[in-house]
């Protein structure tokens, strides 16, 4: 069974920096996608960014200008790079890696990032 093993989330102050790894436990082949989504206290999980194979991307409007997602093929990994971080950015983020073959999507166990004002 594949799992995502995520890290590099914590407490950080306004303004600063993150940067959030997600790893599979073993390669997925055919991945058609990968993605971090986050879900606040008493809120639904929401998109954060979205990364096809090809490289396009696609941001919550939230977050464009100061994340950034990328993603290394041959590791099966994504990040997310978070700058200029904010209040509201405060949540338990959540990696995607969707399988395009056997359709299936593998989630991150989540990890929680916590930016004080």
């Amino acid at each position: 069974q594949v799992q995502l093993v995520e890290s590099g989330g914590g407490l950080v102050q306004a303004g600063g920096s993150l940067r959030l790894s997600c790893a599979a436990s073993e390669t997925i082949y055919n991945i058609n996608a990968m993605g971090w989504y986050r879900q606040a206290p008493g809120k639904q999980r929401e998109l954060v960014a979205h990364i096809t194979t090809g490289g396009s991307t696609n941001y919550a409007d939230s977050v464009k200008g100061r994340f950034t997602i990328s993603r290394d093929n041959v590791k099966n990994t994504v990040f997310l790079q978070m700058n200029s971080l904010k209040p509201e950015d405060t949540a338990v983020y959540y990696c995607l890696i969707q399988d395009g073959i056997n359709d299936v999507d593998y989630w991150g166990q989540g990890t929680q990032v916590t930016v004080s004002s």
